[in-house]
């Protein structure tokens, strides 16, 4: 079997006391290959480190989070587009909008999220998409920004058919699902029985959002195999099935 973690952020300190076994425990579960979105620039070394530790499976991604974004963020994009002028990245990420945690920067995430993606337009590559409590204001720019050249994930989609439907209908764009789906109360279940697969990739965000039974603890890149059971059960399809269709959309995404 062959999954793909397509948001992981392994390069935590969560995971400083173990890193290299969970790495290996998700190998063994057949998560062959986990994508590493980056924060800030501070991030920037540990993620590169753990890529040339596991260089055919983590790959790493560079961006600057939504909830990084300070006053000082027109310098750490400076520093961004350095790294990818020089280094290889399989996507622009973390970005986005988070008004969940500070309504305040909007302005500056708006600003910071609209640089990076023309960034992503001028190194032809996909984004990541970071979006709470932020629809509205992320599809505004991406209704204004979205063309041929720009394709993406929506980063742990938990919205409602309608906006999933938005989404899919920006053509290259598809839904990162992960341990949300398990919750007993999430509605993401009902809302993914509208939704056809091909437009959904796995991922765990680790070392948040663990799907059940582990709700609440340390997640980490192997649990993507209990968000794929999942899916198998609301698509009446086998574990096999959902990991070669959602790791053939994660390869037309990313081109891993």
């Amino acid at each position: 079997m062959h999954l793909i973690d397509t948001h992981t952020h392994l390069f935590a300190q969560q995971f400083d006391e173990d890193r290299s076994e969970v790495v290996h425990k998700a190998l063994e579960k057949g998560v062959q290959q986990m994508l590493l979105p980056n924060i800030d620039s501070s991030s920037i070394q540990p993620m590169l480190n753990l890529c040339t530790e596991f260089p055919n499976n983590c790959f790493p991604m560079m961006g600057l989070h939504p909830c990084d974004v300070k006053d000082n963020y027109l310098e750490e994009l400076v520093i961004i587009e350095e790294w990818l002028q020089k280094e290889k990245f399989v996507a622009v990420g973390e970005i986005g909008i988070d008004l969940y945690w500070d309504k305040s920067t909007l302005s500056m995430q708006e600003d910071a999220f609209r640089k990076q993606v023309e960034l992503a337009k001028k190194y032809k590559l996909p984004i990541a998409i970071h979006v709470r409590d932020s629809f509205d204001e992320v599809f505004t720019i991406i209704d204004e920004m979205n063309d041929d050249d720009l394709s993406g994930v929506f980063h742990c989609f938990t919205g409602n058919e309608t906006e999933a439907n938005h989404i899919i209908n920006y053509g290259g764009f598809k839904l990162g699902i992960g341990g949300v789906v398990t919750f007993k109360n999430s509605g993401l279940d009902k809302t993914l029985r509208t939704i056809p697969i091909e437009h959904l990739i796995l991922e765990t965000d680790s070392p948040y959002l663990a799907p059940e039974p582990y709700r609440g603890k340390r997640n980490e890149s192997s649990y993507v195999v209990l968000v794929a059971e999942k899916l198998a059960e609301i698509y009446g399809k086998s574990v096999e099935e959902i990991a070669d269709i959602t790791t053939q959309n994660t390869n037309e995404l990313f081109k891993i």
